[in-house]
């Protein structure tokens, strides 16, 4: 694992603990959302995660939790959900990779969320994602030698998301009431507004976090 993320900028190990190593921490350079203090939906190009092995793995799927916010169906502050995708035969590498998409929203499930807000915001504006669509994984025909870094592939992000903090006050705003939301995401599939011309800022909603 540690050759296929050397040189690779969008992943990185940044510590261990144990021998052989049972706590892996990792740096993920990649666009994804949070939520800031004032209720505004934020990009983020940093996050980190903690992975915890557990006795029983692989049998058992590692402990997963990001040290930083993340505005994700799948994530909340102590977990990152991957139970219901978890095989044995999954390498932690693959499983690491896969979270990295999580997070880019290359790939999120509204259907048994963990942050229920995060699920019906997704499911409203699933015309918006991926928040980065660059591929996660390394090249699998090239693995850089520690000290040597592979070019990063281009980003197709729109303007929008990068226009995030430069919203005038006669932009309309709405809010989502946590009170208002179930505890999990709707059934309905992701649906994309009827009328995006009327909603040129997406990105510009407000909601509230009670």
């Amino acid at each position: 694992m540690v050759q296929k993320f050397a040189g690779w900028p969008l992943i990185q190990i940044t510590g261990t603990a144990g021998m052989p190593p049972e706590v892996y921490r990792f740096a993920y350079y990649i666009k994804g959302l949070f939520v800031a203090s004032n209720g505004e939906i934020q990009e983020r190009a940093q996050h980190h995660l903690e992975v915890n092995l557990s006795l029983g793995y692989p049998r058992r799927a590692p402990q997963c939790r990001m040290l930083t916010p993340v505005f994700h169906p799948n994530f909340d502050d102590s977990t990152v959900c991957i139970g219901d995708f978890w095989a044995a035969s999954e390498g932690l590498d693959d499983l690491i990779i896969r979270i990295g998409r999580m997070i880019a929203y290359q790939e999120y499930n509204t259907k048994s969320p963990l942050n229920g807000l995060a699920a019906k915001w997704a499911e409203q504006h699933a015309q918006l994602f991926p928040v980065d669509a660059r591929d996660i994984a390394p090249p699998l025909e090239r693995v850089a030698p520690a000290g040597e870094t592979l070019p990063v592939p281009a980003a197709s992000l729109s303007e929008t998301l990068r226009e995030t903090n430069e919203v005038t006050s006669a932009t309309a705003t709405s809010t989502l009431a946590t009170s208002t939301l179930p505890a999990a995401a709707s059934d309905a599939p992701k649906t994309v507004d009827a009328n995006p011309a009327a909603d040129p800022e997406p990105w510009t909603e407000r909601i509230s976090i009670e």
